[in-house]
């Protein structure tokens, strides 16, 4: 039987109940706060068929994200903390690291990409590039998405 799923995006106060205690479930396992699916459904106040019956079929949407990621192109010298340096200085700025991909060094340079959630800085997007570019080690640094 082939299914052709179709998508909606509906503003939660009009959905019964039993979602939204489906999605509190999913968190509470996401989050380690709950130890299996039988626990998580009985502390969000539903049963653990009602839970199972919803899970895969629905899922938090995040507007807040949308144009909230950036992403950044570094290359760091490769000595010890440069790196755990530039983290902490967007972690400073508000910047909630996403991923980080480091290559393997080339000739004593380190290329990096790095995606951060923008929407709590405490300070603009240039002001964080310009801090990253003044700490020892990064020699380079620019915006690849998300300016």
């Amino acid at each position: 039987m082939e299914r052709n799923a179709k998508y909606f995006l509906v503003d939660s106060q009009i959905l019964p109940e039993v979602y939204l205690k489906v999605i509190t479930a999913k968190k509470l396992l996401a989050q380690g706060k709950a130890k299996s699916a039988s626990e998580a459904a009985k502390s969000a106040g539903i049963s653990r068929s009602a839970f199972y019956k919803y899970k895969d079929f629905i899922h938090e949407y995040h507007t807040s994200l949308n144009g909230c990621i950036m992403t950044l192109s570094a290359s760091l010298a490769d000595e010890a903390g440069v790196l755990s340096a530039l983290m902490a200085q967007i972690s400073e700025s508000g910047g909630n690291i996403l991923t980080i991909h480091q290559n393997i060094p080339v000739d004593s340079v380190a290329p990096v990409l790095i995606s951060l959630r923008t929407d709590q800085l405490n300070c603009s997007q240039e002001d964080l590039l310009e801090k990253a570019k003044q700490l020892p080690g990064v020699l380079d640094i620019q915006f690849v998405s998300g300016h």
